[in-house]
């Protein structure tokens, strides 16, 4: 599991940087920004909890 969380970390960012690329409008960046973070803390989340477990 804690390479997955490895994986999906930089898919977070690269969501993030497309998001500020891709989107005008700051309402739709910004929550497209946030959820990029949120992948990004998730797959922190599941990398730590993996690396704990062993």
């Amino acid at each position: 599991m804690r390479y997955a969380g490895l994986l999906v970390m930089p898919a977070g960012f690269i969501l993030s940087i497309a998001a500020l690329v891709l989107f005008p409008a700051p309402g739709t960046r910004t929550a497209f920004v946030l959820c990029g973070l949120a992948v990004e803390a998730l797959g922190l989340g599941v990398a730590t909890r993996g690396a704990a477990r062993r």
